[in-house]
């Protein structure tokens, strides 16, 4: 999923509805909803832009598991393809009184800890401004939003603790009417039938889901967070330091990046399972080797792609695509499926190529398949499907398919790596 900065960055997670297969963003719903919060807190916690930190060594990886998702179980029963899943534990800030919730979508392409209210039992503190108004996030997708207010919580993942982490709590019943300047961005995604998920852990590579373009007032505002108070809701300015954040830049170490790791898919298989790790070239389990370092444009995060003589500027890696998305049908020779027009459909499995180039002029061809999506989908028991791909215009989505069989190193923006400050992928 890639969702924006300004409205085009860390914008699309491509959800498509295929056969019994959901292709979306998600959450999943465990627990009551997180709604009519008494507790307020203004302002959100900090970060430095410092590299891994010091320190004794912390556990620093965690499992994360392809398969069909919270969705897939009664009453949604709409399993999820090619989703990578994990689990976070959410604390009140400053207590013990924690959840951990499972079926959390890790993506790649944005940035910060988004959970389904309806899967929140715990309690968590609204986020206020100066005024004591709430503070209410619309997040831009491709082809969604996600609304629901800014909230804080201590998050853990592995050993790992981000402290006072604003985070957006999705579907919440005392925020229920959705401005216009938002809705009109796309349908909502509210529910798990919607999501998909539990949640999404944005962990891609910036710190923050906006930066300085949601700090200033005016036409300029992209209009992601709004001002709630009793008379309703209003875009409003926000600081960085109160944005939803990645969770890996607030660690006190290893907070430089992350590391994904999946095994090979051969087709389609039920799932697999692999590795998150956090941190770059902080510890003995994260060092870059001999990884190709690709610098992507520090305001959009993007690299360039090219695939038979076209270049595509806007080409990024996204686990939290499920197929791999490029060009249209006119450009790759590939025809789409009858009945999902958002996929192709080759008789044949096809082996193709292209040539990623970063913006420090490293360059790598990239090996990878285009298989027939309508035969990939037909058993809804399987999740890990290598070769689902389909069309976009202007865009070059590695979804998750580039990552299996590979491990990729996802570089955080003004941190310190041993292959120089992120942002930048690695693989």
């Amino acid at each position: 999923m890639k969702s924006s900065r300004q409205k085009n960055r860390r914008l699309a997670f491509f959800a498509a509805a295929a056969a019994a297969a959901v292709l979306t963003l998600g959450t999943s719903g465990c627990g009551s909803s997180g709604s009519a919060k008494s507790s307020t807190v203004t302002g959100g916690g900090g970060g430095g832009n410092g590299g891994g930190g010091g320190g004794a060594a912390v556990a620093n990886t965690q499992t994360i598991t392809v398969n069909t998702g919270p969705a897939a179980s009664p009453p949604t029963n709409e399993p999820f393809v090619n989703g990578a899943f994990t689990s976070v534990k959410v604390c009140a800030p400053g207590t013990s009184t924690c959840q951990t919730v499972s079926g959390i979508l890790v993506d790649t392409g944005s940035a910060g800890l988004r959970i389904l209210s309806s899967a929140l039992t715990v309690q968590l503190p609204q986020q206020t401004n100066s005024a004591g108004n709430p503070i209410v996030e619309c997040l831009q997708f491709l082809d969604s939003i996600t609304w629901g207010p800014v909230e804080m919580a201590d998050v853990t993942l592995a050993g790992e603790v981000a402290k006072s982490l604003p985070v957006q709590v999705i579907g919440t019943a005392q925020f229920p009417n959705i401005p216009m300047a938002c809705s009109s961005s796309g349908p909502p995604k509210e529910d798990l039938a919607g999501l998909g998920a539990n949640g999404l852990l944005g962990v891609g590579n910036f710190a923050q889901d906006c930066g300085t373009a949601c700090t200033v007032t005016g036409p300029a505002n992209p209009g992601l967070y709004y001002a709630c108070p009793a008379s309703g809701c209003a875009v409003t300015e926000e600081s960085v330091a109160n944005q939803v954040k990645n969770p890996v830049a607030l660690f006190e170490t290893d907070n430089n990046g992350v590391v994904i790791q999946l095994p090979a898919v051969t087709g389609a298989e039920a799932s697999v399972s692999g590795t998150m790790t956090f941190g770059i070239g902080t510890q003995s389990d994260n060092a870059l080797g001999s990884a190709t370092v690709f610098t992507i444009d520090p305001n959009t995060g993007d690299f360039t792609t090219t695939f038979k003589n076209t270049t595509v500027d806007k080409a990024f890696l996204d686990t939290g695509s499920n197929g791999i998305f490029f060009l249209t049908s006119s450009v790759t020779g590939l025809p789409e499926c009858t009945d999902m027009p958002f996929f192709y459909c080759p008789t044949m499995t096809q082996s193709l190529s292209a040539v990623t180039k970063g913006s420090n002029g490293a360059t790598m061809t990239v090996n990878f398949t285009v298989a027939n999506a309508d035969s990939l989908t037909a058993n809804v028991n399987n999740a890990a499907l290598q070769g689902l791909a389909g069309p976009i215009s202007g865009l070059f989505d590695w979804g998750l398919p580039f990552f299996y069989g590979r491990t990729v190193f996802v570089a955080i923006e003004g941190k310190s790596t041993p292959g120089g400050t992120g942002p930048f992928w690695a693989f």
